[in-house]
């Protein structure tokens, strides 16, 4: 796959997970001008620094924010330069039978999967928008289309996810831009966290993110123009 973002500022949220961390390094691997990421442990913002080369590390913008309050990701995009690429990779799971499922547990699982997307890509496609030029890409889960017992809240957040990317998508095709938005559904990825959490047993199955982050870069890349509205399996050997 080509993969050139020269010259291109990226927001990569979700940076400092066990993906992030291999998407920071593609991204800047493949050239970006820049590439803002927000944070809001500075423990997880230092580990991550310790894995960028120095050289690197200057065309990383650090910005603490949360993702789920609107007004910290309007100032964060605002702040770039420009915004030629959204990558979304914030979410996580919650498991839980659905009779049994707290209300409160259910909206956090929609803030951090769905609604923190939506606020995401709000801002990125204005800038997008004003520029004609835009990469939106977003990770889901293969439980967004074939949803798994006792993960209701995070399948329907994650089904939420594809259709907002979609309709994106759809929003996008207009004759004098260059705007795509695509997402990617992995199944389970081989992160620290996961072999930690479920066992090492099953990880020969799983995605790698590697494998994964190149995909995810790809999509931000100009060479990606005539992908929009994809909803992609990646499902390793699962």
């Amino acid at each position: 796959m080509q993969t050139d973002l020269q010259g291109h500022y990226v927001l990569l949220t979700g940076a400092t997970g066990g993906l992030g961390r291999e998407v920071t390094r593609l991204v800047l691997a493949a050239g970006a001008a820049g590439v803002t990421i927000p944070y809001r442990r500075r423990t997880s913002m230092d580990a991550l620094q310790a894995v960028i080369s120095a050289a690197d590390l200057g065309r990383v913008q650090w910005v603490a924010a949360d993702v789920q309050v609107e007004e910290q990701v309007a100032a964060l995009v605002a702040a770039m330069p420009r915004t030629d690429a959204v990558i979304h990779l914030v979410g996580g799971f919650q498991m839980g039978a659905t009779d049994a499922f707290s209300y409160q547990d259910w909206q956090h699982q929609l803030d951090q999967n769905l609604n923190s997307a939506f606020l995401v890509c709000k801002y990125g496609l204005q800038r997008m928008r004003a520029q004609g030029y835009g990469r939106i890409v977003t990770v889901a889960s293969r439980g967004a289309v074939q949803p798994g017992a006792y993960l209701a809240a995070y399948c329907a957040a994650k089904a939420g996810l594809v259709a907002l990317t979609q309709a994106i998508a759809q929003e996008t095709r207009d004759r004098d831009t260059d705007i795509t938005a695509n997402v990617v559904l992995p199944s389970v990825i081989d992160t620290p966290n996961n072999r930690r959490d479920m066992g090492e047993e099953n990880a020969w199955q799983w995605v790698s993110p590697a494998s994964l982050g190149a995909l995810i870069v790809f999509l931000a890349s100009p060479a990606a123009k005539d992908i929009r509205g994809a909803a992609i399996p990646v499902y390793g050997k699962a």
